[in-house]
């Protein structure tokens, strides 16, 4: 899916499946309990959260789904490099509070923008060791108060599981593109090994793992 001249309408479907794979398997409900809700409670404000490699949109729109549901005031950019990312997430039904745009952060960066929690899903395994190192810095100067990069963690298991599970999925690129993903991902170890100073490898659900520096 990340070639440029895929089928665009098998894209299309891949964007509309992650919304499954993404609430099912990625953890981001026990990420938005335990992160982002005590947050926004004792919060005299809204909250803002910035989401990086945003695909879709289906994990903003979740995240902002969540937090209407327990009357909390959170405030989502989305922003993906990709301009079909882009589009499609701009074609997604508006949702109060929730906002896409084409941009690298990079651009947020030389904006002087900020959030309080920077956040990416699905994304470090997708970067060369250069451009992990750049979206960390990034991400530390875009953050008021945590960074939170949910990833795939790699093993045997996860990849066996993973191919047997997706069958289902027809006619888009969940089945390869996650295969490729688990394949590129890193182990614990090596996530911690690349990591700068300050931040953390946590566990995260099931087969994943988050790469976390918090302000405090």
């Amino acid at each position: 899916m990340d070639l440029p001249d895929c089928d665009p309408q098998a894209l299309d479907n891949t964007y509309r499946q992650f919304a499954v794979v993404n609430r099912v398997l990625s953890g981001w409900r026990r990420l938005y309990v335990r992160e982002l809700r005590p947050f926004l409670a004792g919060s005299s404000g809204p909250g803002t959260l910035l989401d990086i490699g945003s695909g879709g949109g289906d994990l903003p729109a979740l995240l902002a789904h969540w937090a209407t549901r327990d009357h909390l005031v959170l405030h989502i950019t989305g922003i993906d490099p990709d301009p079909r990312a882009a589009a499609f997430a701009g074609r997604r039904a508006a949702v109060p509070g929730l906002s896409f745009r084409q941009a690298h952060s990079a651009d947020l960066v030389s904006e002087g923008r900020q959030y309080d929690f920077v956040i990416s899903n699905h994304v470090l395994h997708h970067l060369d060791a250069g451009q992990l190192q750049e979206l960390l810095a990034h991400s530390r100067v875009l953050a008021r108060k945590a960074v939170l990069h949910n990833d795939l963690r790699r093993s045997p298991v996860a990849y066996a599981l993973f191919s047997a599970a997706a069958l289902p999925f027809r006619h888009s690129f969940i089945r390869a593109d996650g295969l490729t993903s688990i394949r590129r991902s890193y182990t614990r170890p090596e996530l911690a090994a690349i990591a700068p100073p300050g931040w953390v490898v946590r566990p995260g659900s099931a087969f994943h793992q988050v790469l976390a520096f918090s302000k405090g």
